[in-house]
This record gives C-alpha cells, sequence and structure tokens, in this order.
C-alpha cells in the first residue's frame, strides 16, 4: 500500500514538472509558426516582434538567426549584425550565420583593419572559435571513447596488425581528447574573460577619459564590434575595436553580445 502510494506521488511530481515545460515549448512553438508566417508575408515588423519575444525566453541560435535576417530585411543594421553575433556565440561553425553576419557587416560605416597578430595565433583562434565549447566537449567525449575502444584492441587482438592500429591508434586519439578539450577549456577562459559588444547610436565620439569633457580620440558608428576592457564604472565603459585603438564611451551607447 505504501509502495502504491510513492509511486502515484512519484507520478504527480513527474507530471508537475514536465507539464509546464511542455505548454511552455507549445507556446514558443505557436510564436514562432507566427512568426515564420509573417516573415514569409514580408511583414517583419511583425516577425522582428514575435521573434524578439521567444529570443527573451529562451537561448536558440535560429532564433537569433531569424531574428537578424528580420532587422537585416527592415535595413536595421545595427540590430541585424547584433543579433548575427549573438547566434554566431552560440553556433560559431554555421555557415549561414557567419555568412549573413559578414554581409550585414559590410552594409556597416566603419571598415576596421584589424591588428596584426602572429600567424599562429590567428590559427590557434580560428580553430578554437570554429565550435561552441559544447561541440568541443562532445569531440572530447567521441576522441575519449575512441581510445578506449583502440586500448581494448590492442590488448586483446591477436593478430599483429590490429594491435599495431589499437597502440598507435589510441596514442592520435588521446592526443586529439586532449586537445578538444584544451579548445573546449581556453574557448570558455577567453568568453568569461573578454566581453563583446554591438554600437547602437548612429555616431559615438570615443574619448580618453570617462567624462563628456576628455579628449575625442575617434568616432565609431552603429553596427562596429567593439571589445569591452573595463565596464566597472556606473555610465562609462573602456573598449577596444579591431586594430587596437582603446578609449572610452557610455554604456548607454552599446549592447552586449
Amino acid at each position: 500500500m505504501r509502495l502504491r502510494y510513492l509511486f502515484h506521488l512519484l507520478l504527480c511530481c513527474l507530471f508537475t514538472a514536465v507539464l509546464p515545460v511542455t505548454a511552455n515549448t507549445a507556446s514558443l512553438n505557436a510564436l514562432k509558426a507566427q512568426a515564420d508566417s509573417a516573415y514569409a508575408s514580408e511583414d517583419f515588423h511583425t516577425a522582428v516582434q514575435l521573434y524578439s519575444d521567444i529570443a527573451n525566453r529562451t537561448e536558440n541560435a535560429a532564433i537569433y538567426y531569424n531574428l537578424a535576417c528580420g532587422y537585416y530585411r527592415m535595413d536595421s543594421m545595427a540590430k541585424a549584425v547584433l543579433w548575427f553575433e549573438r547566434a554566431a556565440r552560440l553556433e560559431p561553425s554555421d555557415e549561414d550565420i557567419r555568412f549573413n553576419l559578414t554581409m550585414a557587416r559590410n552594409k556597416t560605416i566603419d571598415r576596421i583593419i584589424p591588428r596584426h597578430e602572429m600567424f599562429f595565433v590567428s590559427v590557434w583562434k580560428s580553430m578554437m572559435r570554429s565550435h561552441s565549447v559544447t561541440e568541443w566537449a562532445y569531440c572530447a567525449i567521441a576522441a575519449f571513447g575512441l581510445t578506449l575502444c583502440l586500448v581494448l584492441t590492442y590488448l586483446y587482438s591477436s593478430a599483429i596488425w590490429l594491435r599495431k592500429t589499437g597502440f598507435f591508434g589510441a596514442i592520435f586519439s588521446l592526443i586529439l581528447c586532449l586537445l578538444f578539450n584544451v579548445f573546449a577549456y581556453s574557448l570558455r577562459a577567453y568568453n568569461s574573460t573578454h566581453s563583446s559588444a554591438v554600437i547602437m547610436e548612429p555616431a559615438v565620439t570615443v574619448r580618453s577619459t570617462p567624462t563628456r569633457s576628455g579628449t575625442d580620440l575617434f568616432v565609431i558608428h552603429e553596427g562596429t564590434r567593439v571589445e569591452i576592457r573595463d565596464d566597472s564604472m556606473r555610465e562609462w565603459a573602456e573598449i577596444q575595436i579591431a586594430d587596437g585603438k582603446v578609449g572610452w564611451i557610455e554604456r548607454k551607447t552599446y549592447e552586449a553580445i
């Protein structure tokens, strides 16, 4: 009798936990269907509103991408760049996101030439950012599983060629496992210590000090990506642009990626 009671209690708890999630998913799916329909009808204003509602409730690269496309079609390049950047942060290996992000950037005003980096540094960063932290973790798990299989092949196979394959293959896959872990750790550390943003104002004057009376250094425009170096002040942040220039801007002029 007690076991039956506990079983019923467990079922009640399970349904209590699952039903709200199911209802929320159904609600988001309905909103997405409306947004997709509005976008297909070229009612981009409505589509953007609906996609924005979904984006505020869930973190999803596809929704961010659709929202960015809506802003792009509305010729709102700063917001298009912002949401393409957010989509790329979640799915860095997605070619469509990267292509459309480049298209949106090409429609912005600033043409900033990135500062020169050593070749191996550029290659390392490019490889590290080619996948998300989660994807690198999955690659590491797969490589570790392959390593175990190859070790077992080496230990229990009677054929010489299989033992050699297992031995050298295990070493290679173990190296890959370690490399994937390093990529995942490095990317996670980079994301936690580097904060990026997109300028949202038509034109922003970058100053030498965090005051309006500071010396004007240079001007950047909407859609430009900046790296936040110091955001400890309430109304100002120190930023760096791709060519290495540094200065202070008001926090209200940008949105974080």
